[in-house]
């Protein structure tokens, strides 16, 4: 079984990478924490701006929508600007969306607040993806990209955990505003970030307008690795988010007949899942490259026969045993999308890690904002029919399944001739 390739002038990782690094992810963290704070306050907003199932949606449809439609020139300004001009302006928008959010009198100022959010929460997970790529060395890639994912769900469990009770203690405008506080201690963090180890700055790259960007970014989706990274997000990831930033806490109150209490711990067990599992695949293809397409497609696949089954239970309520299995699965949904980056980080050179990742990351959350749009459509269509509502699930499954399988052969070709030609590369540098 194959590790990725030693390139040259690898960086050397060690403390001070872990050190610099850890300040980019806890930016990602807090802006997680942002992100998913809607999850556990879905029915709160619903009673307080007095919307429907639609309506409701539109909070993460939008969210999720200025968040997809940033990534390309997030990625653009990563590798034009580096990683802590991006990550700063990301704090700054992503707070003041969250400050937004707790004092927003109407529903429309507060679906400004969020995508004002999604707008800051787009800049930092590509920004810490970069930091990954500059500070460690290529083959500890697969598992610095999951151990920041691991960051991302830590945040998902604490809005579960700690917002999900400061809203019920303090209230609404208490519980966002205190969290808000969080951003400005990643701010003051920032000041201490670099972007690179001494002796690893990054070539010189022209930026040239408009030409530099046509540039960037067809010659990453020229890449299969790529394109199939974008799929790969595409497939995974979706359900699992759409359970966790909205439609999961409905569905096992309402459709299921689950107090907030239970609901909750199920969430819990999704976000603690996806933690456990993030862990064994990032070792596993640190190891074994090769196992990232088995993993990515397994995991579609049962996630999909673990849905079908709760959907198709006989009787009104699935059993508890079965919801439990479900939330186990749908945790390594996240660890999963992390496989795309796989695909996309060696098809790349350094100059492009940015852009692509961008176009990557892109994948997961349009499929997100499309099957939240459909929950939402489907809910008030079918008078709050869940079992149609969510069977929405499979059919962007099949979707991206399809587009995996057709990408799968000329992406791995074309990884295999970079292979060849950076091994090549390391014979002829000089001692």
């Amino acid at each position: 079984m194959s590790r990725p390739a030693v390139l040259p002038g690898d960086p050397p990782g060690g403390r001070r990478a872990m050190a610099v690094w850890g300040i980019g992810v806890s930016v990602y963290f807090v802006a997680v924490i942002f992100r998913t704070s809607l999850g556990v306050a879905g029915l709160d907003a619903a009673d307080r701006f007095h919307v429907n199932a639609s309506a409701l949606s539109t909070f993460s449809i939008l969210q999720l929508l200025v968040y997809a439609g940033m990534q390309i020139p997030v990625g653009l300004l990563v590798d034009r600007l580096g990683t802590k001009k991006v990550l700063t302006l990301g704090v700054v928008l992503f707070t003041a969306g969250q400050l937004g959010f707790a004092f927003s009198p109407s529903y429309g100022t507060a679906l400004a607040s969020r995508a004002l959010l999604g707008c800051g929460d787009a800049m930092t997970f590509i920004s810490v993806l970069r930091l990954g790529t500059r500070w460690f060395p290529a083959r500890r890639g697969p598992l610095v990209a999951q151990l920041a994912g691991l960051a991302g769900m830590a945040g998902n469990l604490v809005s579960t955990l700690v917002l999900a009770r400061l809203l019920h203690g303090v209230g609404w405008t208490a519980a966002f505003a205190g969290s808000a506080l969080a951003g400005v201690v990643v701010l003051v963090l920032l000041l201490f970030l670099k972007d690179h180890p001494e002796g690893h700055e990054p070539e010189p790259f022209p930026h040239r307008g408009a030409a530099y960007v046509r540039r960037q970014i067809a010659a990453s989706w020229r890449e299969p690795g790529t394109r199939l990274g974008l799929w790969v997000h595409f497939t995974t990831q979706f359900p699992a988010m759409v359970f966790l930033l909205l439609w999961g806490l409905p569905f096992l109150v309402e459709a299921q007949g689950l107090s907030r209490a239970t609901a909750g711990e199920l969430l819990t067990l999704v976000v603690l899942s996806n933690m456990v599992v993030g862990l064994v695949y990032g070792q596993v293809v640190a190891r074994h490259h090769e196992a990232r397409l088995p993993l990515a497609l397994g995991t579609v696949g049962v996630t999909a026969l673990l849905w079908a089954a709760t959907l198709a239970w006989p009787g009104e309520r699935a059993p508890m045993w079965l919801l439990i299995v479900l939330c186990v699965v749908l945790g390594s949904c996240g660890p999963a999308s992390m496989l795309g980056f796989d695909f996309a980080r060696p098809a790349n050179p350094p100059e492009r890690q940015g852009t692509a990742s961008g176009i990557t990351n892109m994948g997961g959350f349009v499929a997100s904002m499309t099957t939240l749009l459909a929950v939402g459509v489907l809910l008030d269509a079918t008078d709050e029919n869940y079992s149609v509502a969510f069977s929405s699930v499979f059919v962007l499954q099949v979707l991206g399944v399809t587009q995996i399988l057709r990408l799968r052969g000329r992406a791995a070709r074309r990884e295999r001739e970079r292979l060849v030609a950076s091994r090549v590369e390391t014979v002829h540098v000089p001692a």
